[in-house]
């Protein structure tokens, strides 16, 4: 197989299953924590931060193992 016929080929996956849309809303989850974080407001939303960016982090790190 040559690779303009590689490049050609279109992935298989739902189109909102993919590395961009995904990447984009791992990193929103971790910008919210982190806001979540630097908040003088609200002890939980504190108290929650690292979880959210944690969770963050692991689903970018999940997702960008995922076709483009």
């Amino acid at each position: 197989m040559s690779a303009i016929q590689i490049a050609k080929r279109k992935s298989r996956w739902p189109r909102w299953a993919r590395r961009g849309l995904m990447e984009n809303i791992a990193t929103a989850i971790i910008a919210i924590g982190f806001l979540m974080l630097f908040q003088p407001f609200a002890l939980s939303l504190y108290t929650y931060s690292f979880i959210t960016m944690l969770a963050g982090t692991v689903m970018f790190i999940i997702v960008s193992k995922f076709p483009e």
